[in-house]
């Protein structure tokens, strides 16, 4: 249903600043009636990847192909087969929420008849009964994006494309978004949805693929992918509060423990250590090889691996520490700018 090959993307560059590359040879192939999660960091191509699929941004170079539809030669075709909700809500203050979607129909040139009709059945899907006859301005976080998942849906598309819709919603509204995307994907509509919720990819995905600076680093079933690493996850730190020069000490050790797969500092907590361990005799053969080394472990968790888990295996780090890197960049960037000043 959706065909993505080499797609190249940048942005910027000049004589003040180098170009900065958003996807790096990207490909994806998802098929009819699943729902695909695309997994990273912010600032990792998730959007990018989105608004080219919308045919709202052209690539550099590459293959865009939407139920067929080469998206790239003849874009009002692709239109037609595409929902897209954006990750920023746009929804007019003063129209309420009925003609919104009416507006909505209008746009996609439905019959009025029709129109009424699919607004009826997508108030009753999204729970929207109560609320949808006051104005928008009144609205919640979690009432505006039922709102506007339904306004890519009143067409009924057989993709839907989701950036981050859940993001900053609350506990119920998540659930009710959970639970619509779950009854799309049993009425054969080809869902895309992009997160940083490890826990929203893992729970919703029939596939996944995980970005990293522009291109696919891993890509399966959630638990093919967890299944891959051929082990449990220990974090274990061996004292309270400890430095990065104790970490990087520590991690050496732990990697010349037989059993033990890959060793990472976890920066973003405290400098603990998050490693891979092949059976549960490891965790005490590490003890005794911490213990003689005068490093007696402090705490120690032991779970089955996670999406973090997979993530941490291709790239070295959490999506935590991730998230934290990309932030950090663009605080160096801001203050950059404000010092030119």
């Amino acid at each position: 249903m959706i065909e993505l090959q080499k797609l190249r993307k940048s942005y910027g560059g000049g004589r003040k600043a180098p170009a900065v590359q958003a996807l790096n040879d990207l490909s994806l192939s998802i098929p009819q009636g699943c729902l695909y999660g695309l997994l990273g960091p912010n600032g990792a191509g998730k959007t990018t990847t989105l608004r080219i699929l919308a045919t709202l941004l052209a690539p550099d170079s590459g293959t865009v192909l939407v139920a067929g539809v080469d998206a790239l030669a003849d874009p009002r075709s692709a239109r037609r087969q595409l929902g897209y909700v954006a990750q920023e809500v746009a929804i007019d203050k003063i129209l309420t929420g009925r003609e919104l979607l009416q507006l909505q129909g209008d746009l996609y040139h439905l019959p009025r008849a029709d129109r009424d009709a699919r607004i009826g059945e997508l108030v009753g899907l999204l729970g929207m009964a109560d609320w949808v006859d006051r104005r928008c301005g009144t609205y919640s976080g979690g009432m505006r994006r039922r709102l506007d998942l339904a306004s890519g849906l009143l067409h009924r598309p057989r993709v839907l494309v989701l950036d981050e819709p859940t993001v900053g919603l609350d506990i119920e509204s998540r659930a009710a978004i959970w639970q619509v995307l779950r009854q799309l994907r049993e009425q054969g509509t080809t869902v895309l949805l992009s997160s940083h919720y490890l826990e929203e990819v893992d729970a919703l995905a029939d596939r996944l693929a995980i970005i990293e600076a522009g291109r696919v680093i891993a890509e399966g079933t959630p638990n093919e992918l967890k299944a891959a690493l051929g082990g449990d996850r220990v974090t274990l730190r061996v004292r309270e509060f400890s430095d990065e020069q104790e970490a990087d000490r520590v991690r050496e050790l732990l990697q010349s423990c037989q059993g033990v797969r890959q060793v990472v500092v976890n920066r973003s907590q405290g400098y603990s250590l998050n490693l891979v361990i092949e059976h549960d005799a490891v965790v005490e053969r590490l003890r005794q090889q911490l213990a003689a080394a005068d490093l007696p472990v402090f705490a120690l968790a032991q779970s089955k691996p996670s999406l973090d888990d997979v993530y941490l295996q291709a790239t070295g780090r959490t999506l935590m520490d991730a998230e934290l890197a990309v932030a950090g960049s663009r605080d160096a960037k801001a203050e950059r700018k404000q010092s030119m000043r």
